[in-house]
């Protein structure tokens, strides 16, 4: 077998894998729109759900689900299917919407885009958050827009029309919901694809919450002009839009919003960035704590440091012997003579917390293992501290004053001992 031969056989298997892997079609929600003017003139909009599909394949291919709305998604520049590749279908949830221009007609510079266009929004998501898409899908029309408020005129769709579509403008991100840690630099991941070259594209990052918007980033294809920082300019010719953070502050938590304006068409999508600080956790007591009958000691956990708030400090008490079984080892006993400090709020603006309890010593707690568990949303596992109780017979008074006579005792003759030799190591005069 020659080497073309192996290298076509090579490409079409890798095709036919690749085949294997994308998903050819999506049951969807198709949310369409009804809007009128109520009884006091206002604008309403109620809001419809339809059974739908999306279907990749060529331009009069029959519906897979003829009772269905579908959006029959053509071949073209942009690939709205690999950009799902890996998933499994019920790891989605796929959303179309129409899309209002705002009466604004621009001609599409895009291969058959000829006359005028109908747009709806594709969405998926991944119902894990690993990942969220928007396609702007183009469906040809020789009818011109409506006017300015098209949405209160839209086109009847029939419930079994199919719709011939392709993909015009991609927005993705793999970074939908992010957890970071103070004082690091995430990166926030944007990715959009444009089906023609030379757009005018502009690109925009902004920063919000708790009713608080700030623009962090701003790119005009067309001037160049670049206002902040975060996004590489280089980066962006290749449509990657990622935004890195500074480092991370309690203030950088919030939603940041990736939007994309190609006239006529703007894309938005929200990503939402939370702050956890894991907890650091210390006990007062060393892993083995002696204490004599009937003493009191005040043992304290104290977990520090951590945000968002929500924090669960426990204690339990069980025999050491027991924590190292796996099967039929008795549970810990939960204690529940704890005392809990107040809140305590850091400079940098995490939160500390102690729990303590009184422990009284008794010969039947000899040897009992006592430890702090502390959960927190940071953490996978709680963290958990542990020490050891040993608790001693308490001595009686004559026997401490029989050991400390004799150890006077033999404090003094150690002493007698010593000026003796001491004595006997000097040397004699000799009278002349």
């Amino acid at each position: 077998m020659g080497v073309f031969q192996k290298v076509v056989i090579y490409f079409y298997v890798i095709g036919v894998v690749r085949s294997v892997q994308q998903i050819p079609w999506l049951s969807c929600q198709f949310t369409d729109e009804h809007v009128s003017n109520n009884s006091e003139g206002h604008i309403e909009t109620q809001l419809i759900p339809r059974e739908a599909m999306v279907q990749f394949g060529l331009k009069g291919d029959a519906p897979v689900n003829p009772h269905a709305i579908t959006f029959l998604i053509t071949v073209s520049k942009l690939d709205l299917q690999r950009s799902i590749e890996g998933v499994e279908v019920e790891e989605l949830e796929c959303e179309v919407r129409r899309y209002s221009t705002e009466g604004i007609h621009v001609r599409w510079p895009a291969l058959g885009a000829e006359g005028y266009n109908r747009w709806y929004t594709c969405i998926l998501r991944h119902r894990k958050d690993k990942f969220s898409v928007t396609a702007f899908l183009r469906h040809p029309s020789d009818q011109p827009p409506p006017g300015q408020q098209d949405y209160r005129s839209w086109p009847p769709i029939a419930d079994r029309e199919v719709l011939t579509t392709t993909v015009a403008m991609l927005l993705k991100t793999e970074t939908p919901s992010v957890k970071v840690r103070l004082r690091s630099q995430p990166k926030l991941h944007c990715q959009f694809s444009i089906d023609h070259r030379g757009p005018n594209v502009t690109v925009e990052w902004h920063w919000q919450s708790r009713g608080e918007r700030r623009m962090l980033f701003r790119y005009n294809s067309r001037s160049g002009e670049i206002h902040g920082s975060g996004v590489g300019k280089k980066a962006l010719a290749g449509g990657d839009a990622s935004y890195t953070l500074p480092f991370t502050k309690m203030s950088s938590e919030g939603s940041y919003i990736c939007s994309l304006t190609v006239n006529p068409l703007f894309a938005n999508m929200e990503l939402n960035l939370h702050v956890e600080e894991p907890p650091r956790v210390s006990l007062n007591v060393g892993p083995t704590l002696v204490l004599e009958e009937g003493k009191e000691q005040k043992v304290v956990c104290t977990a520090e440091n951590y945000y968002p708030l929500d924090v669960e400090i426990l204690w339990h008490e069980q025999n050491p012997a027991a924590s190292g079984q796996r099967v039929g080892a008795p549970l810990p006993q939960e204690l529940k003579n704890i005392l809990f400090s107040s809140h305590k709020h850091n400079q940098d603006q995490t939160y500390s917390l102690s729990a303590f309890f009184y422990l009284k010593a008794s010969l039947t707690l000899s040897g009992k293992q006592f430890s702090c568990s502390v959960s927190h949303p940071s953490l996978r596992m709680p963290i958990k501290k542990s020490f050891i109780l040993q608790v001693e017979e308490p001595s009686s008074l004559m026997f401490n004053l029989a050991v400390g006579l004799v150890l006077i005792s033999l404090s003094g003759v150690l002493i007698i001992l010593l000026l003796y030799l001491n004595s006997a190591r000097r040397p004699s005069k000799k009278p002349y």
